[in-house]
């Protein structure tokens, strides 16, 4: 899980202050995170398919603000693509 502490610094670094946690980079640096988590969980109990499950549903809902990004600011895009070190 993401602990309050990383959550607050992924909040400023990605939304410019401490209290912007709706903007877009914001919420797609929170959702890598929950990922990466959830991969790492995946990793050592292969037979939890709920969480898989979950995880499926972060990594669609991560596409979306991608793709919305991407189709409205193109450069904000290839921020956070970089800086997350995310493949596309």
């Amino acid at each position: 899980m993401v602990t309050l502490e990383r959550k607050a610094e992924l909040i400023k670094q990605f939304g410019g202050s401490a209290t912007n946690s709706g903007k877009s980079e914001v919420q797609i640096a929170l959702l890598t995170e929950h990922i990466n988590a959830l991969s790492q969980h995946l990793e050592k109990n292969k037979k939890d398919n709920h969480s898989r499950r979950g995880l499926l549903k972060l990594v669609g809902k991560r596409r979306k603000l991608l793709d919305y990004l991407a189709k409205s600011e193109i450069s904000r895009y290839r921020e956070v693509i970089a800086a997350l070190s995310i493949r596309k």
